[in-house]
């Protein structure tokens, strides 16, 4: 879908959303003790409708803008020196949502791939796509093979989109994985313990999750990633996606910078 593409039921451009990539860097950025740097920051990219409805635009303009935020905060995580990045893009809900919105998103995941892969690839951004693929179309599913292929050794930021994804999908799948394994006798019901259980989700192979931020102003995590979730920071903004800019960004690690994390025990 092209940048300009105008919604049925609106003739107005989509100008004020036409700059967010190239918003620069405020210089504290990458500027904080080490210490006080997430090492794995999930987003729960929420408030794109609101936004639209805000400026009385259509909700689709609100998609658009979104989809045109990411780009900017994967490199703002990049400088303050967080390594891995995960949003939660499209949810297994989502597919409830009206067929006009739910086309809208499939063509906007189509054209973010073919338009921002080389530029991320080009940062040293290694792309993963988790979530229940089968139930894309074809030529998406492919595009989504070839932008983790081009991407495959890449090491400075590991970006994963969660997409057509549940945390309880996530579980009962790497539950039915275990079970299988047990069954051909690859291992014992002992063998299974939170480690081998962490192996089969989708978040395999990176680090915890340290803050979560959820833009939008809602207050829960929406069936997001809940195995992995369980001793993250939670950072709720009222801003929308849209507006969630690098200055936003650092906002939410100072407030984790501030905490004391404690995993149960006393300090």
């Amino acid at each position: 879908m092209q940048d300009t593409l105008q919604d049925s039921r609106s003739s107005q451009p989509l100008a004020d959303v036409q700059t967010a990539a190239q918003e620069p860097l405020p210089k504290t950025l990458g500027q904080q003790k080490d210490d006080a740097i997430p090492e794995h920051v999930v987003i729960i990219m929420d408030g794109n409708h609101r936004w639209a409805s805000a400026r009385h635009l259509p909700g689709a303009a609100g998609h658009r803008a979104g989809a045109k935020r990411l780009r900017p905060i994967a490199e703002a995580c990049a400088e303050l020196g967080v390594t891995s990045l995960t949003v939660f893009a499209f949810s297994t809900e989502n597919w409830h949502r009206p067929n006009a919105e739910v086309g809208l998103l499939m063509d906007l995941m189509r054209h973010v791939m073919r338009t921002e892969i080389d530029y991320l690839h080009k940062q040293g951004v290694r792309l993963r796509v988790i979530g229940e693929r089968e139930q894309f179309a074809d030529d998406i599913q492919q595009m989504m093979a070839d932008c983790e292929a081009l991407t495959a050794q890449n090491t400075r930021l590991n970006l994963s989109v969660a997409v057509n994804y549940g945390g309880r999908w996530d579980i009962v799948n790497a539950a039915k994985q275990l079970a299988q394994q047990a069954l051909n006798g690859d291992m014992s019901l002992d063998d299974i313990d939170e480690a081998r259980f962490s192996s089969a989700l989708s978040l395999r192979g990176l680090p915890e999750p340290d803050l979560l931020i959820r833009t939008g102003g809602d207050f829960r995590i929406s069936n997001f990633l809940l195995w992995d979730l369980a001793y993250t920071e939670l950072y709720f903004t009222e801003t929308h996606w849209p507006d969630f800019d690098s200055a936003a960004l650092q906002d939410a690690v100072a407030t984790y910078a501030r905490r004391t994390r404690r995993f149960g025990r006393r300090k």
